[in-house]
């Protein structure tokens, strides 16, 4: 089972690579001159290209990117002329920190208020969280620095500090955009988990629990929960893929130097070596999710191992 997994994971990246290699492509223009611009003269665009790379066949660029991706070197960035390795890596370290926070804080409000709206038939938290629903992440955002940053003046509106050279500073730059997402995916998780809750408690093993004596709680933590998780299980890995999608905005509405804020900047300046390589190492970490929860949910449920 974990070995088809793992040759469907590794199909699934190299059709990915395929795909993103080939459209990119077919966008008109030659890189070389972008990268110029209009009065740059045709030997100056055809060194350019040549010390890029971008007027070799198709195919060995390709492969020399793919190859480049599995060592860890990225290529040379078509604005700037250097190395993106290190540019990668340093603004992908804000987005990982961003959304890994911010997905932790939703499960650890969503488990329990979700579980709590479904025993307790809770108007309330099912209010407040379509609400949470209906609200993007971005206006979120606005609304928070518009309160906390201008209005209060308790927090800074933008910005960020690494970890290593002021942590006090670090957290209080990352709270507003860390609420921000954590609002809305925290909405979502505790609709779902409030649904699988209820699913779970109408099943007949919670009912023959109940009758041995145990109570509603301790029936749903013993014998429900891992029932409940199968479906809050898939959901957080689909949340957790547009968490990053979502984090694209935030980093610009705070002005966070995250991967997403480098794509954008990417593709506005046309650097052709950046974008693909930024869209492909998402397109890893989201087919990676997708691996591991797929992975997860056959080890909870018994039957899917079975079946495999």
């Amino acid at each position: 089972m974990i070995v088809r997994a793992l040759l469907r994971f590794l199909a699934t990246l190299l059709l990915a690579s395929v795909l993103i290699f080939v459209l990119l492509r077919a966008i008109p223009g030659d890189p070389a001159r972008v990268a110029l611009g209009i009065t740059a003269t045709d030997e100056a665009v055809a060194q350019l290209a040549t010390q890029l790379g971008t007027d070799r066949p198709l195919l060995v660029q390709y492969l020399e990117w793919l190859g480049g991706l599995l060592t860890g070197d990225f290529g040379i960035s078509l604005a700037s002329r250097q190395d993106i390795t290190p540019l990668v890596l340093d603004r992908a370290q804000v987005s990982l920190i961003l959304c890994g926070v911010a997905m932790v804080l939703s499960l650890l409000i969503a488990v329990p208020t979700g579980m709590w709206a479904a025993r307790r038939e809770d108007v309330v938290i099912s209010a407040f969280s379509q609400v949470g629903i209906a609200i993007p992440s971005f206006l979120a955002g606005i609304l928070l620095v518009t309160v906390f940053a201008v209005h209060l003046g308790w927090l800074p509106a933008s910005g960020w500090i690494p970890p290593g050279e002021d942590f006090a500073g670090f957290l209080a730059r990352l709270i507003l955009p860390v609420i921000a997402l954590t609002l809305v995916q925290a909405a979502i998780l505790t609709r779902y988990v409030r649904s699988a809750v209820l699913e779970v408690m109408d099943r007949e093993f919670m009912r023959t629990a109940r009758s041995t004596g145990a109570s509603a709680s301790e029936a749903l933590w013993r014998h429900g929960l891992r029932n409940a998780a199968l479906p809050v299980l898939t959901v957080t890995g689909l949340q957790l893929t547009s968490l990053v999608v979502g984090a694209v905005v935030i980093e610009r509405v705070f002005l966070l130097p995250g991967l997403g804020s480098l794509l954008l900047d990417s593709v506005a300046g046309r650097d052709l070596t950046s974008v693909q390589t930024i869209v492909m190492l998402l397109v890893v970490f989201t087919l990676t999710v997708n691996l591991l929860v797929d992975l997860a949910y056959r080890l909870i449920d018994p039957r899917i191992r079975r079946s495999a």
